[in-house]
């Protein structure tokens, strides 16, 4: 009886200690709620990440340690040209006609015939500055000493127009090809009309006057009343 009691009593002590143990375990904190009763916020911290291989912040191999310039082109940029402005041209001013010595002979080409047949005018600059001339003549017949009272040609330009440039004793010239008489003493005219004879020309530029001018050796024959001019030019005709 004394035997079964003690082995009654162990009995019931282990099952007292397992219990007890049961219970011990069942009040231990998880593995997921330990976070949770260390932070006093009751947030659970998480856990600090792990890094492979060298952080963001390295310098480069061979570097000083500073921090790496923002991506992009980082030249200075010169700064944009301001482009130069242009001045004008200063034109040189039109020959007066009183700073112009015009003479008249006859040229050397010329239409085949008995009259005039061509003539070319020379202008110098007798001023003491550069002038210019520039366009095409007009053309008139006249009297000795009344140019006034000319008979003006009607004139068909030929050959294009620039600005002619003249210093001081500089040259310049126009040339004149009339229609041509034919024949012998008085001559005649292939459109049927009367050779007309003229003492002198009137000969006008743009801007600079009209010369009244007379050939060496003779009157000007020519027929009717035309005349092909050319404009100013630098190169002596012939």
């Amino acid at each position: 009886m004394h035997f079964r009691s003690r082995v009654h009593g162990a009995a019931l002590a282990m099952a007292a200690m397992s219990a007890a143990t049961l219970l011990m375990t069942a009040c231990q904190p998880g593995p997921d709620s330990a976070g949770s009763a260390a932070s006093p916020s009751g947030t659970a911290k998480k856990p600090a990440a792990s890094f492979s291989g060298s952080p963001a912040s390295t310098a480069p191999s061979g570097g000083t340690g500073a921090s790496a310039e923002p991506a992009g082109d980082s030249t200075p940029k010169a700064p944009a040209s301001v482009p130069a402005t242009a001045k004008p041209a200063t034109k040189t001013k039109t020959c007066a006609a009183e700073s112009l010595k015009a003479f008249m002979y006859q040229a050397d080409v010329r239409p085949p015939g008995t009259g005039t047949g061509a003539a070319i005018v020379e202008f110098t600059n007798m001023s003491g500055a550069t002038c210019s001339l520039e366009g095409y003549p007009t053309v008139a017949g006249a009297a000795n000493g009344t140019p006034e009272k000319n008979h003006p040609l009607t004139v068909t330009r030929t050959g294009s127009s620039s600005r002619v440039t003249l210093a001081p004793a500089a040259k310049a010239w126009v040339k004149m090809t009339f229609v041509q008489v034919q024949g012998e003493a008085d001559g005649y005219c292939v459109s049927g009309t009367t050779p007309v004879t003229y003492p002198t020309l009137v000969v006008g530029l743009p801007s600079s006057g009209a010369h009244q001018l007379a050939l060496e050796d003779g009157v000007l024959a020519e027929c009717d009343n035309k005349v092909t001019v050319t404009a100013v030019t630098a190169t002596k005709p012939s």
